[in-house]
C-alpha cells in the first residue's frame, strides 16, 4: 500500500512490489497473475467480511462498516479506488459493492428481472456518495452518510415496486369493457 501512496497505482510495477516485499518475481506469479490480481485479492477479503455482516443483520448493513473503513484508510482508499485511480481498480471496487447490494436485494425479494438494474443503480449511487464523503469527511459523520444512503436505497426500492405494480398486466386491464359506439 505504501508504494501506491508514494507513486500512484499506475506507476507501481510488479518488480516494485516484489522488491518492497522482498520476494522474487516467480514467487509473486505463483500467487497472482498480475498486480491487479494482487489488489483484487484484497477486494475479495473485503467482500467476504462485509458479506458476513449482511447475512447476520439487516439489508445494507455493510454500508456503515465500509464507510468507516474507507474513512480510517482514506489516503489508501483514494489511491486505490478514488477518482485518480485506474479504471480496473474502480471496477473492482464497484464489483464488491454490486455483489453486496445484489445479495441484499435478493434477500429483500426484489424480482429477478429488476434486481440487476436496481443493483447497478444503487451500487453506483453508493460509490458516488462514498467518494463525495471522502472528499469532505470532516463535515459529516459516517453514520449520517450510511443512514442517508440506506434511506435513498429504500426510496429507490419503493419506487421500483410502485413502477412494477403499475406496469403489471392487471394495471392495464380495463375495469369495464369498453363501450362500442353504434
Amino acid at each position: 500500500m505504501s508504494l501506491i501512496l508514494e507513486r500512484g497505482w499506475d506507476e507501481v510495477s510488479v518488480q516494485d512490489v516484489c522488491a518492497r516485499a522482498d520476494v522474487g518475481r516467480s514467487t509473486f506469479y505463483v500467487h497472482f497473475a498480475d498486480k491487479e490480481d494482487a489488489l483484487f485479492s484484497g477486494f475479495d477479503d473485503l467482500h467476504a467480511t462485509l458479506a458476513g455482516l449482511s447475512r447476520e443483520s439487516t439489508p445494507f448493513s455493510f454500508v456503515l462498516p465500509l464507510v468507516e473503513h474507507a474513512l480510517e484508510n482514506v489516503r489508501v482508499f483514494r489511491a486505490i479506488v478514488g477518482r485518480k485511480s485506474g479504471p480496473k481498480m474502480q471496477a473492482g471496487f464497484f464489483r464488491v459493492v454490486h455483489q453486496l447490494v445484489t445479495a441484499d436485494l435478493a434477500t429483500l425479494g426484489v424480482a429477478d428481472e429488476d434486481r440487476e438494474r436496481l443493483s447497478r443503480f444503487l451500487s453506483g449511487g453508493f460509490v458516488e456518495v462514498l467518494m463525495g464523503f471522502l472528499d469532505r469527511p470532516a463535515k459529516v459523520e459516517p453514520a449520517t452518510v450510511a443512514s442517508s444512503y440506506v434511506r435513498f436505497a429504500n426510496a429507490a426500492m419503493a419506487m421500483c415496486r410502485r413502477v412494477a405494480k403499475a406496469a403489471s398486466p392487471a394495471a392495464f386491464t380495463p375495469k369495464h369493457a369498453p363501450r362500442r359506439r353504434p
